[in-house]
């Protein structure tokens, strides 16, 4: 095993890059996840520092990244369909966070004030094919 890692993925939260170290470890990659306590500790810090990084050694990287290339990186329903757009019917639809109307932004506001997380996030769709943004799946 090489002594040399690289940095395959980077999350924004831990709690994603954990599924996706996961995988890798179930698959026989040694794996680990850098600047993770410092993300759980304060979220907000996440884009600033590069989020969550997925390390493996550098001789693994290309069997690591075919592995997760094999996982959708777009939504899905609770029952595992993908989310389709209502405006074109692609399935490369993502959830974000959003800070689009008056309550989620005055609780961001709040929580960046008194450095808590929000106590309200209004999520939203988007195709990454068309650039619709929708709230609801039908």
């Amino acid at each position: 095993m090489s002594n040399t890692f690289v940095t395959i993925a980077q999350f924004q939260y831990s709690s994603e890059a954990q599924i996706f170290k996961g995988r890798l470890l179930a698959e026989g990659i040694h794996a680990f996840l850098a600047d993770n306590y410092t993300i759980d500790t304060d979220p907000l810090v996440s884009n600033a520092i590069g989020g969550v990084k997925l390390r493996v050694p550098a001789d693994q990287e290309s069997r690591a990244k075919e592995i997760l290339s094999e996982i959708s990186e777009y939504s899905v329903t609770e029952d595992g369909s993908p989310v389709h757009c209502p405006n074109c019917n692609s399935e490369e639809v993502a959830l974000f966070t959003t800070v689009s109307d008056i309550r989620s932004l005055g609780a961001f506001l709040l929580g960046f004030i008194f450095g808590a997380l929000p106590f309200y996030t209004k999520y939203e769709y988007r195709c990454d094919n068309c650039k619709t943004k929708f709230n609801e799946t039908k």
